[in-house]
């Protein structure tokens, strides 16, 4: 069934077959007998020479354990051009890395007037990518069909961090 449709799409649209998937839009596809994995590995890696961050000590996690990235109206204002193409190119790789998405969407509220401090904290981001660059999304063929997730149950942020929506 799979060749007759190849056969009919070929008939129909101007297309080749080159095979299994490897690479799309910078994700790189690993197909297993077992499942899927998919990762951002290559692009990691160019984000870190992009931003000087390629020879960087890698951490273990992507902020600094209990600290509070918050407003800071009397800090230095710092390249607002650079840190919005630095924000950007994570959000992209949050993509594959769930992990990322919580330091992301933090340091990407303060894209309007970036200080020292969020550059600090992009860089302990860019940091931890170093030592995690091999990271992506495992997709299994079999198993089971419930989906698991995992909080930070015991997240004490400011009151202005929150927005109520309606």
């Amino acid at each position: 069934m799979f060749e007759q449709f190849k056969k009919s799409m070929k008939i129909e649209f101007d297309m080749t077959d080159f095979g299994s998937i490897k690479y799309f839009f910078g994700v790189e596809v690993l197909q297993k007998a077992n499942g899927i994995f998919i990762t951002q590995r290559k692009y990691a890696q160019e984000i870190l020479e992009r931003f000087n961050m390629a020879q960087c000590n890698s951490v273990h996690n992507p902020m600094v354990p209990g600290f509070k990235l918050m407003k800071d109206e009397g800090g230095v204002e710092d390249d607002s051009i650079v840190y919005k193409k630095i924000v950007g190119s994570l959000m992209y790789l949050t993509a594959t890395r769930p992990d990322l998405m919580f330091i992301v969407s933090l340091i990407s509220r303060y894209i309007e007037r970036p200080t020292d401090s969020y550059f600090q904290a992009i860089k302990r981001t860019l940091r931890y990518i170093k030592g995690m660059t091999g990271f992506g999304i495992f997709y299994k063929k079999e198993g089971s069909e419930e989906l698991v997730g995992y909080s930070d149950s015991d997240y004490t942020g400011d009151q202005n961090d929150r927005k109520s929506t309606s």
